[in-house]
């Protein structure tokens, strides 16, 4: 599994998840802590998390973490793939590999 950040300003480098299951606390502690919460606090105020609603996003652990730290999620319904920039991404992707 792969992990990155985007917004209209910048990136964060691609995270790879290794060795098994994603959980709410290998969230927390390998892409929240290190990645997550340093680009929010470069952005500040105008900075709005956006995930999918993946279990381990939605762990109370993870919920707990981004309420402590004061950062604002973008609550959007599953499957809703038109708010998910990256599958835009792939889909470009795959026609290229694809051609």
């Amino acid at each position: 599994m792969v992990w990155g950040g985007i917004s209209i300003g910048g990136r964060t480098d691609l995270h790879i998840i290794r060795n098994g299951t994603l959980t709410g606390r290998r969230y927390t502690d390998e892409i929240l802590r290190p990645h997550v919460i340093p680009y929010a606090g470069a952005i500040r105020d105008s900075f709005v998390f956006q995930d999918d609603n993946a279990r381990p996003h939605r762990a109370r652990l993870v919920e707990n973490m981004l309420e402590a730290e004061t950062i604002q999620r973008m609550e959007w319904l599953a499957c809703s793939p038109d708010l998910n920039p990256i599958e835009h991404v792939w889909d470009m992707l795959g026609r290229r590999i694809a051609a």
